[in-house]
C-alpha cells in the first residue's frame, strides 16, 4: 500500500520574528528602529500578512494527506520523501535554497507577500494552494523542469543548485587552481582570481547577469528551462605562472568545466547558502555541468 502523499511546508523567518530574536521584546524592537529614524508597524504588517498566508496554505492541505513545516535554517538535516509535495511560501530565492534538496519533487511557490517580491519562482497565492496539491498529485502535472548546476568532486562530494555554483576562496584570499574542459588530457589552465561562477537560466536574472553585462558578452543568456550553462571567472589575475584566457565560456548537454585546486582550500557553495558548501584543499579536482535533477515548479 502506498503512503498518503505528504505536503512539506518550508518558510523562514520573517524580518518581525529575526528582530525579537536578536532584541527579545516587542519593545526593545520598536525603540531600536525609532532611534534610527524607522517603525516596526511596517514590519509587523509585513509578518502579519506572511502568518495569515501560512495558516490558508496550512488550512488547503486535504485531510487525507500527512503533512510537516521545515524553517530554512534546517533544510540541510531534513529527509525530503519521494511521495513529497514541496510548498515553499515566501520569496523566490526560498525556492532556489530548497531546490537542492530535492530529487524531483513537485513544488509549488506561494508568495507570502504579494507586490514585494518578483514573483519569478513563487508563483501562485496561498488561495490557489488547494488547487495547486490537487495539480501536482495528479496525472499530467502541469511543471516546468528547470535546469540545475551540479560540482561533484573527486572524493564523490555532490552540491546541487538551482541558480548558480560558486567557487573560490573562503575569505578575501586569491584562488589558485587549474581550469579546463573535463574529459580533455589537458591539465588546464593556472589561474589566479576571486573565483569562478557558473548559472543556469533561472540565475540569470541575478548574479550571472551581473557577469554578463559587465564583460559585455554577446552570448545569450539561457532561459530557465534551456538545457545550457554559463560560467565566468571572475577578477582573473595575470601573472608569469597564471593566464587570463579561459574566463568565460558555456556548457551543454555532457559537457563539464574541471576545476584543480593549487591553493590550502577553496569553497563550493550553491544559491548563496555558505553554510552547507563543500571544502576542497590541494589537489583535489571538481566537475561543473548540467545536473541530471531538474526542478519541477508546478505552474
Amino acid at each position: 500500500m502506498s503512503l498518503a502523499p505528504r505536503a512539506v511546508l518550508v518558510h523562514r523567518r520573517t524580518e518581525y520574528e529575526e528582530l525579537l530574536a536578536r532584541h527579545g521584546t516587542h519593545g526593545q524592537a520598536a525603540f531600536f528602529l525609532s532611534s534610527r529614524g524607522r517603525s516596526v508597524d511596517e514590519v509587523v504588517r509585513r509578518h502579519e500578512r506572511t502568518r495569515q498566508a501560512l495558516r490558508e496554505v496550512a488550512a488547503a492541505v486535504p485531510l487525507t494527506w500527512r503533512s510537516t513545516r521545515v524553517e530554512r535554517a534546517d533544510l540541510d538535516r531534513f529527509l525530503f520523501g519521494p511521495e513529497d509535495v514541496v510548498v515553499v511560501a515566501g520569496q523566490d530565492g526560498l525556492v532556489a535554497n530548497t531546490a537542492k534538496y530535492l530529487r524531483g519533487q513537485p513544488v509549488v511557490g506561494i508568495d507570502t507577500d504579494p507586490g514585494r517580491n518578483p514573483g519569478v519562482l513563487v508563483r501562485h497565492r496561498s488561495s490557489d494552494t488547494a488547487a495547486l496539491l490537487h495539480a501536482a498529485t495528479g496525472p499530467g502535472v502541469p511543471a516546468e523542469e528547470l535546469t540545475m548546476v551540479e560540482a561533484v568532486a573527486d572524493d564523490t562530494q555532490r552540491l546541487l543548485a538551482l541558480n548558480e555554483i560558486y567557487l573560490g576562496p573562503p575569505g578575501h584570499q586569491t584562488a589558485r587552481y587549474r581550469l579546463g574542459a573535463d574529459g580533455e588530457e589537458d591539465p588546464g589552465e593556472a589561474q589566479a582570481s576571486s573565483g569562478v561562477l557558473v548559472g543556469t537560466g533561472t540565475g540569470a536574472t541575478g548574479w550571472l547577469r551581473s557577469l554578463w553585462l559587465e564583460r559585455g558578452s554577446t552570448g545569450e543568456l539561457p532561459a530557465p528551462c534551456d538545457r545550457r550553462l554559463l560560467w565566468f571567472v571572475r577578477e582573473a589575475w595575470p601573472s608569469p605562472t597564471t593566464g587570463t584566457t579561459r574566463v568565460s565560456g558555456e556548457l551543454g548537454r555532457g559537457q563539464g568545466l574541471r576545476l584543480t585546486v593549487e591553493s590550502d582550500r577553496i569553497v563550493v557553495f550553491g544559491d548563496g547558502m555558505e553554510a552547507d558548501a563543500l571544502e576542497l584543499t590541494w589537489g583535489q579536482s571538481v566537475r561543473l555541468g548540467i545536473a541530471d535533477t531538474s526542478l519541477r515548479l508546478v505552474t
